[in-house]
């Protein structure tokens, strides 16, 4: 049996950990050691703005021990990620220089969105729990040390994932600048997260009442998957046994909540608060049932090489959760938020797609630039809402805004641009020169996808449907595109090389619209 010995690393922002795995297409993914380490990034970071020099020294001898931990199992890969600390720190390029040259360990910073979405896939691939319990109205919900992402589910599908400050390490540091007494705490705590959460219910969620909550954190899924409190099943606590719990932590002192739980005296404080927050959750959103899989950012690290690697077990096919199709619900939920005609975008989404598949040999693009492109078409008229005149710059703006799970911020912004240039015409190098994010391979594949979906606004100026049978061919150093309609196309005939312009430079290849009248 061939297996991979696969090592994760995740330098958080107040702790580091290794998880150590073997991966193999028969058994799957499974965990043979996990190395954690506290070291509290993000307090230095977060209000500082960088790491302090011990801090940095902490760091690096430590993942030179997590380097030699490596060598003893014979690691064959690792991958190693930096989360809001990292990524918050005004030094970020400097600092991750020299972390590598002092310990060989090339650390990658992930966007929140990227950092969230891999949480996710880490508790998704538990799939029959996951998928038994998203099935029914859901938030997930993600505390980390600087913020809570929070996800909604509603019947199998990806509603919406929202941001909120602060996280459980943010909001210690600022509460020690705030003089309260303990009785207090609870109340403070409420004031700090209940407005965005009070929000995120107004604009996401209304009347509808959220049944379950599916948590990921450090702290408090640890207390659920120890079984300190009475589950329905192994990770599975009602709310109402969770509230009681939390309850009974105000009559302790710090110390007596270590022993009786069996954690660190230093731990207690981030475990509280975070229990204090998912109590104010759970309130709010009327959940009955909190599920603490007991995942971590490691472990969706690993499903990630795994799923890359083709590593996972073949009975999985089929059944996994399908993630882009997540992606694509929230964008459809975005266009829905901005009201946005969905029967518009549609056109021009399966038109686009249309374009796309039938030049692979042409475009040299991937899969996730397909992805891409159907992203940029679902949301390409979201700008309307704000304006019917600039519809480019403002869908622009508001995808740039808005995070879309799954999506790092190069992809976000390739999104934003093609969504932009759609109608527009399109503006050479100013891409490139304004956003550093934008490398030339970024402004080559925004070029690519931008003709694409020009020209398939080309094909249906007026929306109405009439590309409903497309037929596309490669002839003579021309793209065909044959429409089989009896509607009128004199409009599209007389515009058409408005759209197709772009598409010859990009691709220098001609496209050309013919009509082929309808026998029905």
């Amino acid at each position: 049996m061939t297996y991979k010995t696969f090592a994760a690393i995740d330098v958080g922002s107040y702790e580091l950990a290794m998880k150590v795995y073997e991966i193999s297409a028969k058994n799957g993914i499974k965990e043979i050691d996990h190395i954690r380490h506290r070291i509290e990034l993000g307090t230095d970071s977060y209000f500082m703005g960088k790491l302090n020099y011990d801090r940095v020294d902490e760091l690096c001898r430590m993942l030179n021990e997590f380097t030699a931990i490596m060598k003893s199992y014979k690691v064959d890969a690792y991958k190693a990620y930096g989360t809001s600390a990292i990524r918050e720190s005004q030094n970020q390029y400097i600092l991750l220089d020299q972390i590598e040259t002092r310990t060989g360990i090339r650390i990658e910073v992930l966007s929140n969105s990227e950092q969230r979405f891999l949480d996710y896939k880490s508790v998704a691939s538990r799939v029959k729990d996951f998928q038994s319990i998203i099935e029914k109205s859901t938030a997930f919900i993600d505390i980390g040390g600087g913020s809570i992402q929070i996800s909604l589910f509603d019947e199998d599908s990806l509603v919406t994932s929202q941001n909120i400050r602060p996280g459980v390490l943010r909001m210690r540091e600022e509460l020690a600048r705030v003089s309260y007494r303990s009785y207090q705490l609870e109340d403070i705590v409420g004031e700090m997260v209940c407005d965005s959460l009070e929000s995120f219910r107004e604009m996401f969620i209304g009347d509808k009442k959220i049944q379950n909550i599916i948590l990921v954190d450090d702290y408090v899924s640890l207390i659920v998957q120890r079984n300190f409190l009475e589950t329905i099943k192994k990770g599975q606590v009602s709310t109402e046994n969770f509230l009681g719990f939390v309850d009974s932590l105000k009559k302790k002192k710090a110390r007596e909540i270590a022993l009786s739980l069996g954690l660190a005296q230093e731990n207690i404080s981030l475990l509280y608060l975070s229990a204090l927050m998912i109590k104010h959750m759970i309130k709010l959103l009327g959940a009955e049932m909190l599920w603490a899989p007991g995942v971590s950012l490691c472990d969706g690290i690993a499903y990630e090489y795994a799923e890359r690697n083709k590593l996972l077990p073949s009975d999985t096919e089929g059944v996994l959760h399908d993630f882009e199709q997540d992606m694509l619900d929230c964008a459809r939920d975005i266009n829905r938020r901005y009201h946005s005609g969905e029967h518009r975008t549609r056109e021009r989404e399966m038109t686009a797609l249309t374009i796309f598949d039938s030049m692979k040999k042409i475009h040299g693009l991937s899969k996730r630039d397909r992805l891409l492109l159907q992203l940029a078409a679902i949301l390409s008229e979201c700008g309307r809402y704000i304006s019917l005149a600039n519809v480019g710059d403002n869908s622009y703006n508001i995808i740039s805004a808005t995070e879309i799970i799954g999506l790092s911020h190069v992809e976000r912004e390739i999104v934003a641009n093609v969504a932009k240039y759609a109608t527009e015409k399109f503006d050479y190098f100013k891409i490139l020169d304004s956003n550093a994010a934008l490398d030339r391979e970024s402004y080559l594949r925004i070029a690519k996808l931008t003709a694409i979906i020009r020209l398939s606004e080309g094909l249906d100026l007026s929306h109405k449907g009439k590309c409903d049978k497309l037929k596309i061919a490669n002839e003579n150093d021309e793209l065909v595109l044959t429409v089989e309609t009896n509607a009128d196309m004199t409009l599209e005939f007389g515009l058409f090389e408005r759209y197709a312009n772009f598409f010859l430079e990009v691709y220098n290849i001609k496209p050309v619209i013919r009509q082929k009248k309808s026998n029905i």
